[in-house]
This record gives structure tokens, C-alpha cells and sequence, in this order.
């Protein structure tokens, strides 16, 4: 398992491009898109910015939240048959500009912590049979069995369009209960489908892998990968900030965390912990203000902790020091802002 799903579940993210792909999908089932935007908290910038990310975990209300809309306990395979195949995403140029279906399949397996960081997907060839083994993360709660069955027929539906009808499945396992009628899902798939199978994953004949691609280009190839890399290479970037903002809640509580034992708990020399935030596009000591900022937000609207309480939680040494941090933070004062959020 790769080091992104060694991360706690709360940890992970996913691109806003997920979002861009669902909601013109639940458009077109004609859906409450209003009242699953504001359940969601799904923000403008979700939609139209493909460089966004949001944590993984919110996709627990997402699909619960379209479960109680819809009133569909198949949602997630009902809505994946609605979801455009073709958006301009970068992995989809390096499956059409690869010389067959199988080589795209390997060179994306190397970038699809693009799309998510709770997903990984494996190629596996036994003789004249191919799977493709799809391992998420969170499958303990009961609303991701949505995003399973949604992956699942999307990728399904995505394959065929890249082999121009060439993929047929075999057979389709998923690792959660069956929830409904079997035969729907047979249906969909077109193929048998196993429930509560020891591996998620869809099975198709290994000669398919060598379908050609009708858009194979070379030097279009080498492109894709270059922006790829820099994509990834950008996340990875970000990754020294989440560790940085873990290690903050950490001593938080002990005092003001400084640069330097900040870098110790994480076995970093200082300037390269500088310096690894400055290629994020940030500072330590933004990272720290952000991280206060937000905590201090929760506290005062979420909880009945008193404001002193707050001001040990946030780490300010002083009363004074967190209310004029607070107002440069938001223009209120903490008791303005608890009111605010109250009313």
C-alpha cells in the first residue's frame, strides 16, 4: 500500500475534480443540487478549480446526504451512469495518448493520487485473466459503499469508452453486502457481480490489454507525463504542510510551537523544513497563524468553552495577544464572532 494510504482516514483528500465530474451527473438525475450543495458545504471554488482539494471523510455526507435525497439505496451506482467520461483531466490524456489500453493502465497507476489519496488501483495478470483491484480506504463506514459501487461502474463505463467498446468485464467483486436486488446490479454491469467478495475489482480478459489506442501520440505522451509529474510533485509539496499542521495540534497545547522543534518532532533540519514550505507557498509561521485561526473558529462556534479556555487551547500566552490575533484574523472580536454564529 502506498505511503498516501498509511494516512489516517481523516487525513486524505481528494480533487475537486470528483465534484466537476458528479454534478452535472446529479443535474441530469434531477436532483435537489441546491439543498446538496449547502448539506455538502460544497464551495464555488469545488466546482470550477481543478487544482482544489477537500478531505476524503466528507464523502461519508456526501453520499448519505444523496441517499436521503434521491431515496435511492444505489445511488452510487445509479449516478456513476450519469457521470461524464471525458473531462479533460490529465490522466485521461496519458490513457489516450499511450499506445494501448494496458501501458495506459500502468502509467496511471502511478499517478492516481491525482484524483484521490483513498483509492489505489492494481493490475494484475494471471495467465489469459486480468483484474483490476481497486483498495479503498474507509470501508467501515456504511455510505462508502456508494462511492465503491460508483468508482467501480465508472471505471467500468471509462474503460469501454477508451477501448472504444473493446473492454467487457467478466465479472465485478464488491466487498460490501448486497443492498437491494442483485439483478439491478447484473444489469448495470452487465456481467455477474460478487458480494461481500475478498477484493474489490473488475475482471476482464487479459487480451484486451493490448487494444491500441486510436489516439497514441509520442510526443503528446511525454507532455501528459511532464504535467503529471509537476502535478504530483505538487502534492507531495503540500504533504510537509499536513505534517506540520499535525505536529502544531500536537504542542499546541503546551505553548507556542516554534520552527525548530517543530522540525525535530519531524526529524527535519530547520532550513529544510523552511524551505520544503516556501516550495508549498507558505511559511511556518502562516501555517501556525492558519491553523490557530481555524481552531480558535471551531472552539468558539462548535463548543461552550470559555474564551480563556480558547486561549490556552489556541497556545497564546496572553488574553490580549489572541484577541488582537482574532480581529486581524476576522474583524471581530472573539465574543462578536461566538454571537454571530450563534444567531
Amino acid at each position: 500500500m502506498s505511503d498516501s494510504t498509511d494516512k489516517g482516514f481523516s487525513e486524505l483528500s481528494d480533487s475537486s475534480f470528483l465534484i466537476q465530474l458528479a454534478y452535472p451527473a446529479i443535474q441530469e438525475l434531477g436532483l435537489d443540487v441546491e439543498r446538496i450543495v449547502s448539506e455538502c458545504k460544497i464551495s464555488p471554488k469545488l466546482l470550477k478549480d481543478r487544482s482544489a482539494r477537500f478531505p476524503h471523510a466528507a464523502q461519508v455526507q456526501f453520499w448519505r446526504v444523496l441517499e436521503e435525497v434521491s431515496g435511492d439505496k444505489s445511488i452510487g451506482l445509479h449516478l456513476a451512469n450519469h457521470v461524464p467520461v471525458y473531462r479533460g483531466q490529465v490522466l485521461e490524456y496519458l490513457f489516450l495518448s499511450s499506445p494501448s489500453f494496458g501501458d495506459g493502465l500502468r502509467r496511471a497507476e502511478n499517478y492516481q493520487r491525482l484524483v484521490t489519496d483513498a483509492m489505489q488501483f492494481k493490475l494484475h495478470v494471471e495467465g489469459d485473466e486480468a483484474r483490476v483491484v481497486l483498495d479503498f480506504i474507509g470501508d467501515s463506514e456504511a455510505e462508502l459503499r456508494h462511492r465503491d459501487e460508483c468508482f467501480v461502474r465508472f471505471m467500468q463505463r471509462y474503460f469501454e469508452a477508451l477501448t472504444d467498446g473493446a473492454f467487457q468485464t467478466r465479472e465485478i467483486n464488491l466487498g460490501h453486502p448486497l443492498q437491494g436486488d442483485v439483478a439491478e446490479y447484473e444489469k448495470h454491469f452487465n456481467c455477474p457481480v460478487h458480494f461481500d467478495a475478498k477484493e474489490q475489482s473488475l475482471v476482464f480478459a487479459a487480451d484486451i490489454l493490448a487494444t491500441p489506442s486510436s489516439h497514441a501520440e509520442p510526443d503528446l505522451l511525454k507532455l501528459h507525463e511532464k504535467v503529471a509529474s509537476k502535478q504530483l510533485e505538487r502534492l507531495s509539496r503540500q504533504d510537509v504542510v499536513g505534517d506540520v499542521k499535525q505536529v502544531i495540534a500536537e504542542m499546541l497545547e503546551l505553548g507556542q510551537p516554534s520552527l525548530e522543534s517543530v522540525a525535530e518532532r519531524l526529524g527535519m533540519n530547520e532550513r529544510v523544513l523552511r524551505s520544503r514550505l516556501t516550495e508549498a507557498g507558505t511559511s511556518f509561521n502562516q501555517v501556525l497563524a492558519d491553523y490557530r485561526c481555524i481552531l480558535a473558529k471551531r472552539l468558539l462556534s462548535r463548543t461552550d468553552e470559555s474564551i480563556a479556555d480558547v486561549v490556552y487551547l489556541t497556545g497564546f500566552s496572553e488574553p490580549s495577544t489572541f484577541y488582537r490575533a482574532f480581529k486581524r484574523w476576522t474583524g471581530l472580536t472573539p465574543i462578536e464572532y461566538r454571537q454571530q454564529k450563534q444567531q
